[in-house]
């Protein structure tokens, strides 16, 4: 190549077969750590979903992975449509744990349709380590077959099968395995990668012989990095997430039948975006409710709300902001602010909006919290600043987060977003993990006292939680677009699609030059139920509902790739804010029953008041002091119902809260066709497994100080929720600027 390409630019595209396209990408960071057996992450536009590919190969020296993949699909038909010289969207990876290579003895790859592509770099390999390998590559035709001198090049014995007989020997890859099995060939290993039946009967050949079967799962996938939960497969009685556990497993342990299931959930919707029809909701009234208290907030109706996903809350105007703004005493004790967690000098900029002052107010909020159009919108400022509001005592409390997206909403309004004056650059730089909201609120910060700062994301786009779990009609995208764009302004470097601890280490960050790195991964593995029945089609985790709701844009399906199921009836497990999302996206997107399963009582349920009270108003069926405990399925292997118990609540538990006890005899089912499973998120693995040194908690949490954010790790910092589990933004947003203040002494002094 005379000219270095730009990142992400396909630099050869080559048609192996009808609808079989290769793309040569020059993804340096990625080839650099790319290995036989793993896969990448590609997205072509802003509207496309998330495929899954498996590296077919790999140049380090050039910068270049090589990717294959059959036109099934509106994305991929997308993908197809590129031309040499252009750029993909979205390129992440290396994904997935690399092929275990190593000298055998004699190895049998066996690659079908496709499949042949991610065959070559793992039969590769072995072979230059030494092995004796034998491939058998197969395709429906011959003009379908793909990579054959490719294979050959690297084969101690090639055979190569059409299903019509046109090329090769007439049948399937499975007959050659079975003669080259009957001729008593000692085979050391059986390697099968290509469509699920065709390596389930792989499997099935070599299971009566025990011979070493291992096959390579390409489940479907939103994000590729094991947040969702999407890719999971069953494997030797045990649920997987093939993205990160795999994609390679035992092919005998393999529930194939639940894959092959699973593989056809979205054919429908498929069908239905390559037909391109395009369905839009809109939504225009608005309801004022009365108090004289506290000024009303103005809302979509219900009934109309529950057809569109535009904001609920439709915000103050000047003069109702005014008048709110007036029932502030202004106390010189401050209360409010100590129950900030960012520590927002709220008497001070609710007095500029009293007097009309709305640039002043925001810039008086931006001192201390650069995301304020995020916390007056999703905060749970009633268990925080307003809680401890004095006139609350008597009666409502200042409306501190209305007042603060009032403020945030006019600086958009009037155009005018102000920077503050930077200081001169004081030579150090700064890695943060993580673009959430603990994240961006350390760059802010950093920034602020002139270090240089870059964001590494794993997704496509920065925001983290505010843009994969909440949804629009709470926060608006465009809303965290433009809270991102102002960290941007203060210098901020973002960079996405980068996965550190797989594409870069935190080891590698500081060979780079970074002279701290802070981790603000959040709280991205779910939890499931652990109950019979778990892994049918149509049972969500809430991360890849929501995911594919909100980052991916699933509502506005086929206008955008991404599909996800909602049937009729729809279970949400759960009684968190992450609950009442899954719920109230359920409903708009057209299920008639929604049913809210939680195990406790309404008292004891964890989401803010006003989320549920929102969720009841839309019509949510609030089924408490209930618990699933078995799914039950049809003889498709979907979701069909689910069966409950009831409970009564008995002693306080650890939490705090009264802990529920079945009452026997009262199991039921009720019936539905989709289920969200929203109890609770975990860490992700992927970067503290790669860090040495770096203590963590029985939990799989980072042990970092409350107040400093300082880890086991020198120059290593973390905030959020891998520090305390799932928690709230602001909460992550405080811990962010307690780490910011922290990691600047560290930077200033040297000393930890």
């Amino acid at each position: 190549m005379s000219k270095e390409p730009k990142t992400n630019e396909i630099v050869e595209k080559r048609q192996l077969a009808p609808s079989i396209t290769l793309f040569k990408l020059y993804v340096p960071d990625i080839a650099k750590k790319a290995r036989p057996g793993q896969f990448v992450v590609l997205r072509a536009d802003d509207y496309a979903e998330r495929i899954p590919l498996t590296i077919a190969d790999f140049d380090r020296e050039k910068g270049l992975v090589t990717v294959i993949f059959q036109v099934v699909g509106t994305s991929t038909q997308k993908l197809d449509k590129f031309q040499q010289g252009q750029t993909i969207l979205d390129v992440v990876g290396p994904l997935g744990k690399p092929s275990h290579i190593e000298k055998f003895g004699t190895v049998v790859c066996v690659g079908g349709g496709v499949g042949v592509a991610p065959v070559y770099p793992i039969a590769k390999a072995l072979f230059e380590r030494g092995n004796e390998v034998i491939n058998i590559i197969g395709s429906r035709t011959k003009e379908m077959l793909i990579l054959e001198d490719e294979m050959k090049a690297i084969s101690s014995e090639l055979f190569v099968t059409t299903d019509d007989g046109t090329y090769g020997h007439h049948g399937f890859v499975t007959d050659v395995l079975k003669k080259l099995i009957a001729d008593k060939k000692k085979i050391d290993l059986v390697i099968g990668i290509g469509p699920i039946i065709m390596m389930r009967a792989v499997a099935e050949v070599t299971r009566p012989h025990n011979i070493h079967t291992v096959v390579s799962l390409n489940t479907i996938m939103v994000d590729g990095t094991g947040m969702c939960g999407c890719c999971r497969a069953t494997v030797g009685g045990e649920t997987k997430f093939v993205c990160v556990d795999g994609p390679e497993f035992d092919g005998h342990k393999v529930e194939f039948n639940e894959l092959m299931m699973r593989g056809k959930m979205y054919n429908r919707e498929e069908r239905r975006a390559m037909w391109d029809h395009k369905c839009k909701l809109e939504a225009q009234e608005k309801a004022l409710k009365k108090s004289k208290i506290r000024e009303p907030m103005p809302e979509q109706n219900p009934k109309i709300r529950m057809q569109n996903f535009n904001e609920v809350a439709l915000g103050y105007s000047r003069e109702s902001a005014i008048r709110e703004a007036s029932r502030c005493l202004n106390c010189k004790n401050m209360p409010c602010v100590d129950g900030c967690p960012v520590n927002v000098q709220i008497p001070k900029f609710i007095k500029k909006i009293k007097e009309g002052d709305f640039m002043g107010a925001i810039h008086t909020i931006k001192e201390t919290n650069s995301l304020p159009a995020v916390c007056g919108r999703v905060c749970p400022q009633e268990t925080q600043c307003e809680e401890k509001c004095v006139l609350s005592k008597k009666g409502q409390p200042i409306a501190i987060g209305r007042l603060e997206r009032f403020a945030a909403d006019y600086e958009l309004s009037q155009g005018d977003v102000r920077v503050p004056d930077i200081p001169k650059p004081t030579g150090k730089k700064v890695a943060i993990v993580g673009a959430g909201p603990a994240g961006l609120t350390v760059a802010g910060e950093l920034a602020k006292k002139g270090h240089e700062v870059t964001i590494f994301e794993a997704l496509h786009k920065a925001g983290g939680v505010l843009v994969y779990g909440i949804p629009e009609f709470r926060l608006p995208k465009a809303i965290v677009q433009r809270e991102v764009d102002y960290v941007g302004k203060l210098g901020v470097k973002i960079k996405v699609d980068m996965i550190i601890g797989q594409t870069t280490t935190v080891d590698e960050l500081f060979a780079q030059g970074y002279d701290a790195i802070f981790v603000g991964t959040g709280a991205g593995l779910p939890y499931f139920m652990d109950v019979p029945g778990e892994n049918l089609n149509g049972v969500y985790s809430a991360n890849e509902f929501l995911t594919r709701a909100n980052l991916m844009k699933a509502y506005l399906f086929p206008e955008y790739d991404t599909p996800v199921r909602v049937g009729s009836k729809v279970a949400v497990i759960g009684g968190g804010n992450v609950a009442m999302d899954a719920a109230r996206v359920s409903k708009r997107m057209g299920a008639e029953n929604v049913y809210l399963i939680y195990r406790r009582s309404r008292a004891e349920m964890p989401a803010r008041a006003e989320e549920a009270h929102h969720a009841e108003e839309e019509e949510i069926d609030f089924r408490l002091l209930t618990a699933p405990v078995r799914v039950i399925g049809d003889e498709n292997g979907w979701v069909k119902g689910i069966e409950c118990v009831k409970m009564e609540l008995g002693e306080p538990d650890a939490s705090g809260r009264r802990r529920p006890v079945e009452v026997k005899g009262s199991n039921h089912i009720i019936d539905v066709d989709v289920i969200v499973v929203a109890i609770g998120q975990g860490p992700n693995p992927i970067l503290t497994s790669t860090t040495e040194g770096l203590k963590l908690r029985k939990t799989g949490n980072i042990e970092a100080d409350t107040e400093t954010g300082r880890t086991s790790r020198k120059g290593v910092f973390a905030g959020g929720d891998i520090v305390t589990g799932a928690a709230t933004v602001i909460l992550a947003m405080g811990a962010g600027r307690k780490a910011a203040a922290s990691i600047d002494e560290y930077l200033t002094t040297g000393q930890w």
